[in-house]
């Protein structure tokens, strides 16, 4: 039966087709008791589909398979399972389909993105270790589709925005939207898409909102309006991949294929904007009408406010600081817990798990230990900063930015580079200048970082205690800044105020 269904589509001139394993995952089977057959669920569907498209594949048309993984019923985000535990499962879904034939993974219908993060995370895990294992290549594609309710954002609340600024840094090849509505109401979420993805985009979206009636759903999107509809979209965002989710059908397919197979792809000359991101929304490093306000009343190293809440376990108090710095222009939150005798990592779950949800800001996880900081980007759904990556200890196998690192790049978070090195904290400008061009060389050309998501802290000691040895110390702070922005010219200004940039008819220059 689902052999004849992928046929189906097929024959109605598909280029992809999805496995019938969207429902292979922990929440959705553990509701049945066979948690433990996602792998063997996974792989066979990919069979099925593979099967198929290898049946229909010639020399002058290949036919690929995309495996399905699907949300879920479980949300991180609202605690119904932990992220370790959704990321491991995934991992085991994703080797299945690999396993069982798929060309690419396609993370589907994301509701919380924290269950994003955990299957992209998962999947990306997976395919690195079908290919250490000699079964296939580490390039199989990875997509990511969120789905975007009718309210204008995601199941939890959060903004295209968001999603986009969380998601695009942790190494996949598209994103796009499918689900929940008619291709009517996707069309400003596409048109933010188009506007700042560096990725491709896709879009799959219902033939409509659905209708009850008494014999079940009904769609009212016709095959013909939906191709309309993805002609236009294909047209003024470029599109890359386009298809249909819930009530399409074969015939919509065929309108599809008919109208827009083979058509070369919409140029788009898209505009990132580096920042980071709550669950909710997308915040730029780069302010308009202000400097990036980072709150520090949420560190327990200076607060001691906040560090007697979290000592006495009282962490309604610990959010309601947060809150406040929030209502005071905050644009970051910084969270640090570290406090001798505390287990770090425990109070970081604790205070982080809060402000994930309690807070609309991004955070700046603050920690000299690498597990306090992991434990903390576990919880979150947006995109943070870590703060801080140095060379007090050197770039050694055991150093902590070696060890630091590896969690960053995973989880898609910025940075605040610190310099420091092997000597200790630079006073020259030539010091500074010299360990944060080797910070950034070392995050771009090693950890596949862009420099738009490293923020460099030159760093100064106190500048009013009259000593002799520190009065040149502003000086040589305030210079080394002056020729780290000589060097490295910022990659994300508005067109009208970027003196490097061409006018909008031609292709900005490689540092946009």
């Amino acid at each position: 039966m689902v052999t004849g269904i992928h046929e189906s589509y097929l024959a109605a001139g598909a280029d992809c087709i999805t496995t019938n394993t969207f429902g292979a995952n922990l929440g959705n089977l553990s509701e049945y008791g066979i948690s433990d057959r996602i792998a063997e669920l996974a792989e066979s569907g990919a069979r099925l589909a593979r099967q198929a498209a290898s049946a229909w594949t010639s020399q002058e048309r290949p036919r690929w398979v995309l495996g399905s993984l699907g949300p879920g019923t479980k949300l991180p985000t609202l605690g119904h399972t932990s992220f370790a535990e959704l990321r491991d499962t995934y991992q085991v879904a994703a080797a299945g389909l690999l396993r069982g034939g798929a060309d690419a993974l396609i993370i589907e219908t994301c509701q919380d993105l924290l269950q994003a993060k955990a299957a992209i995370i998962g999947a990306r895990r997976a395919i690195n270790a079908h290919a250490s294992a000699g079964d296939g290549q580490a390039d199989v594609l990875l997509i990511a589709q969120v789905t975007i309710e009718t309210t204008g954002s995601m199941l939890l609340g959060s903004e295209i925005g968001a999603a986009l600024t969380a998601l695009e840094p942790l190494g996949i090849d598209m994103i796009g939207l499918n689900c929940a509505t008619g291709p009517a109401e996707m069309s400003e979420h596409l048109r933010y898409l188009a506007a700042h993805s560096r990725l491709p985009l896709s879009c799959m979206p219902n033939a409509g909102l659905p209708e009850l009636t008494a014999d079940g759903a009904y769609y009212p999107v016709q095959a013909a309006e939906l191709a309309t509809a993805h002609e236009t979209f294909a047209r003024e965002f470029g599109l890359a991949m386009v298809g249909g989710c819930c009530g399409t059908t074969p015939e919509h397919i065929a309108e599809l294929a008919g109208r827009l197979r083979g058509r070369p792809l919409a140029p788009r000359r898209p505009r990132p904007e580096p920042g980071v991101a709550s669950l909710y929304q997308h915040v730029p490093f780069r302010q308009d009408t202000a400097f990036l306000a980072i709150g520090e009343r949420t560190n327990a190293n200076g607060s001691k406010a906040f560090r007697d809440a979290m000592l006495a376990n009282r962490y309604e108090d610990c959010v309601e600081i947060a809150r406040a710095q929030t209502r005071d222009g905050a644009h970051l939150l910084d969270v640090c817990v570290d406090y001798v005798g505390r287990d770090g990592a425990a109070d970081m779950a604790q205070v982080v798990s809060r402000l994930a949800t309690a807070a609309t800001l991004p955070l700046v996880l603050d920690s000299t230990e690498p597990d306090v900081i992991g434990a903390g980007l576990e919880l979150l759904g947006g995109r943070a900063v870590v703060n801080s990556v140095n060379y007090e200890d050197g770039d050694g196998p055991q150093s902590r930015i070696a060890k630091v690192m590896p969690l960053i790049r995973e989880h898609g978070a910025a940075v605040i580079a610190l310099t420091i090195d092997e000597q200790g904290q630079a006073r020259t400008a030539d010091w500074k200048v010299a360990v944060a061009s080797r910070l950034i060389e070392d995050l771009t050309g090693n950890w596949g970082m862009r420099r738009g998501d490293i923020i460099v802290d030159c760093l100064t000691f106190p500048i009013a205690t009259g000593q002799e040895e520190t009065r040149r110390d502003a000086i040589e702070t305030i210079e080394a800044i002056s020729e780290l922005k000589r060097r490295y010219p910022p990659t994300c200004r508005p067109r009208s105020a970027c003196p490097t940039c061409p006018s909008a008819s031609t292709r900005p220059p490689a540092p946009c």
